[in-house]
């Protein structure tokens, strides 16, 4: 009934950008928050960044003043903006919706997870 598409990862060097987009897609009613993770090798899944409807957001300390949370409520599509990327970013990084969708006459909150999209930073 929801999906959620990341897309975006991909292998860069130290220093360099990516932009990861996540589409949320069926039938959904209203997305309250959007949000990316993400889950390095042998390490637990953090937050990364999120961001409400009302376009509040919050940043893990680490990635603060590099990455760049957005969305477009229109599309149901949430954005990462990752500048001055390091090594220790590399991960495969989750896309997170807490959602209410209908399903016939009734309405249903969740959260969805998205398949996971790999970031790979080289020194």
């Amino acid at each position: 009934q929801v999906q959620l598409v990341e897309s975006g990862g991909d292998a860069v060097q130290a220093g360099g950008s990516l932009r990861l987009s996540c589409a949320a897609s069926g039938s959904i009613v209203s997305i309250r928050t959007m949000g990316w993770y993400r889950q390095a090798p042998e390490k637990e899944r953090e937050l990364v960044a999120a961001i409400t409807i009302g376009g509040s957001t919050n940043y893990a300390d680490s990635v603060k003043g590099r990455f760049t949370i957005s969305r477009d409520n229109a599309k149901n599509t949430v954005y990462l903006q990752m500048n001055s990327l390091k090594p220790e970013d590399t991960a495969v990084y989750y896309c997170n919706a807490d959602l209410t969708f209908r399903s016939g006459t009734l309405y249903y909150t969740a959260e969805y997870w998205g398949q996971g999209t790999q970031v790979t930073v080289s020194s």
